[in-house]
This record gives C-alpha cells, sequence and structure tokens, in this order.
C-alpha cells in the first residue's frame, strides 16, 4: 500500500535544507564578513543587504547570536519572528538558521575559543549536513560514556 506523504509529516529542517537546495540553483551573494577576537572569544559580525534570505550552517554547540541592525524575520525554536535589532538570542545546538532581510542588517555569532583562523572556527563549530550533525553527536555521546 503506497503510503502517502503530506507537508505536515516534513519536519522544520527538511524544509529549510529543500529550500536551501533551490536557493543554492540561484545566482549566489557575497556577504561582507568580520572577525573578531579576544582571549576565548570570538564573534563573526555578517553583513545582511535588504531584501536578502539567507540560511547557516549547522551549529554543533550553543551559541550566542545577536541582531546588531536591522529588520529580519527568522526562524527560531519557537518558529518565525520577525525581529529588530537590538535582539539577542542563544541558539541550542543543531541550531540551522532560515531568514529573510526586511532592511540591512548586521548578526553576530558570539563563540567561546582561543582559535583565531576563521576558517579552523568554521570547522569547529559547524557542520554542512543532517547527518554530519548526528555523526557528530554519536561521538559526543561516546566520549561522554
Amino acid at each position: 500500500m503506497n503510503q502517502i506523504l503530506s507537508f505536515d509529516d516534513v519536519t522544520t529542517r527538511d524544509k529549510v535544507i529543500a529550500l536551501e537546495t533551490l536557493m543554492k540553483e540561484q545566482p549566489q551573494l557575497e556577504l561582507k564578513v568580520e572577525h573578531y577576537f579576544s582571549p576565548g572569544v570570538y564573534a563573526r559580525e555578517l553583513h545582511i543587504p535588504a531584501g536578502t534570505i539567507l540560511t547557516g550552517k549547522i551549529h554543533k554547540y550553543v551559541q550566542l547570536n545577536i541582531l546588531i541592525k536591522g529588520d529580519m524575520s527568522v526562524l527560531t525554536e519557537n518558529g518565525v519572528k520577525r525581529v529588530q535589532a537590538p535582539f539577542t538570542v542563544v541558539s541550542p545546538a543543531g541550531t540551522k538558521r532560515i531568514a529573510f532581510a526586511h532592511e540591512d542588517c548586521v548578526w553576530t555569532t558570539i563563540l567561546g575559543t582561543d582559535q583565531t583562523d576563521p576558517e579552523q572556527i568554521e570547522n569547529l563549530f559547524t557542520v554542512n549536513t543532517e547527518q554530519e550533525y548526528l555523526d557528530f553527536c554519536k561521538t559526543i555521546d561516546l566520549i561522554g560514556n
């Protein structure tokens, strides 16, 4: 017997990934990124032009995010919320965001690390796929036991 999958059965993460797949078929915008370092702290400041739809990578750990400037609709743990700066959210591990900038925005992610190479930091704190995140979670379980 064929089973019909309704859109309600699709997870929010699956919806974000499906939209992201379509977005990657379009011309990509290069966003301005600034990096700030202090002992044990790294801040990644992303400048997002008005009208931009963007997604982020999956974060392995809890992180702090601050909308410093602008107005955007962003996927939070409680659904899509329209937020204006200043807005701060602590994102749990496993978070993958999607957002639409209603006006020019500045979004900062703050992470605890002594690393100073942005590429190494990205590799340490994020993964590209759901499977990579699940595999990472398994390694945490193995280390914890």
